[in-house]
């Protein structure tokens, strides 16, 4: 699963990092970013991660946030 934070949109409220701690946390930007921690080698997040993943995708309020599967 890859993830991708529309930096345009990011306001920086910080539902990701308080509804999947594990993945997301803020850059000293205050814009949303992906934790280096949960990413495997391949720059994809485990599947282990996809249930609060898809919580802070619903639940980001300018929808900066997006999840592809790569086959």
């Amino acid at each position: 699963m890859r993830i991708s934070i529309d930096r345009e949109l990011c306001e920086g409220n910080a539902v990701c990092e308080a509804l999947a701690p594990l993945t997301f946390d803020l850059d000293e930007n205050d814009q949303a970013r992906v934790l280096a921690d949960a990413l495997r080698p391949d720059g994809e997040v485990s599947e282990d991660h996809r249930a609060l993943v898809e919580r802070a995708v619903d639940g980001c309020p300018r929808l900066a946030i997006s999840v592809t599967d790569q086959p």
